[in-house]
């Protein structure tokens, strides 16, 4: 039997990759907490949310405290049991980021649906677009703010959500920030993650990747069209899928 790799840090969204079912999710915990005691193992949670929608999230469901907790689709890393904001990726967004032109420009849009106030982040725009006219609103708005020379990123997931972010804000981006700052082999990182906004987790780096198998079309697409041999895709949902995943990149016996 060959030996077990070191697992050094687990990156994971939260919505429909982490939590789904709770007896998987208890398992995955179970795991977890054996590994951070045994081997030091930090985890990270990486979450569309806003820190404020996590906290009503932890109110519910069975998870453990991480590490550090990446919000708002990478734009906000929070230390100390989420509780501080890290002035060094404030530092790193604030450069060039202009938001209320952003704003501005998108306004242009009807069919963009502005998210709640809750949603709306000091270096992420949020809102909300139908599938049937992703295709035609996309482009158009990318051409504009390439135009105008804003420097963004505009992600669309889950069939619904768009936001824009600073062009280095993102969850992978967010991601090779710590694994740099902890100096952390990539080949002892997993990162999870089931929709959109999670392609960036797979795309930067060389980690080993799970995508959830309850996964949406939109990153199903992209790990077709860019496939490696260290990215997974499940077949089991949510947790399981994470503990599947581990167990294909022999962290789990």
């Amino acid at each position: 039997m060959s030996l077990l790799t070191h697992l050094s840090l687990l990156i994971t969204d939260l919505d429909h990759t982490l939590v789904g079912n709770d007896e998987s999710l208890d398992l995955l915990n179970q795991v977890l907490d054996r590994y951070r005691q045994t081997l030091g193992t930090k985890l990270v949670y990486a979450t569309g949310r806003s820190r404020e929608s996590y906290q009503d999230l932890i109110s519910t469901q069975r998870l453990l405290v991480p590490d550090v907790l990446i919000a708002a689709v990478g734009t906000e890393i929070y230390l100390d049991a989420a509780e501080t904001l890290d002035p060094a990726w404030v530092d790193k967004l604030s450069t060039n980021w202009r938001r209320e032109e952003v704003v501005a420009i998108a306004s242009r849009f009807a069919d963009l649906e502005s998210q709640p106030k809750s949603e709306q982040r000091p270096f992420k725009v949020s809102y909300y677009l139908s599938p049937s006219v992703v295709a035609a609103v996309v482009p158009q708005l990318q051409e504009l703010f390439s135009h105008q020379g804003l420097d963004v990123e505009v992600i669309y997931s889950g069939g619904k959500d768009l936001d824009i972010l600073p062009r280095d804000g993102d969850k992978g981006t967010a991601v090779q920030f710590l694994r740099d700052r902890w100096q952390i082999d990539p080949v002892q990182t997993v990162v999870c993650g089931d929709s959109g906004n999670d392609i960036s987790l797979f795309k930067y780096g060389n980690e080993r990747g799970i995508i959830v198998g309850n996964a949406q079309p939109e990153l199903r697409l992209w790990h077709e069209l860019h496939p490696v041999n260290y990215h997974y895709l499940a077949i089991a949902d949510y947790a399981a899928g994470i503990l599947e995943g581990l167990k294909y990149f022999q962290f789990l016996d």
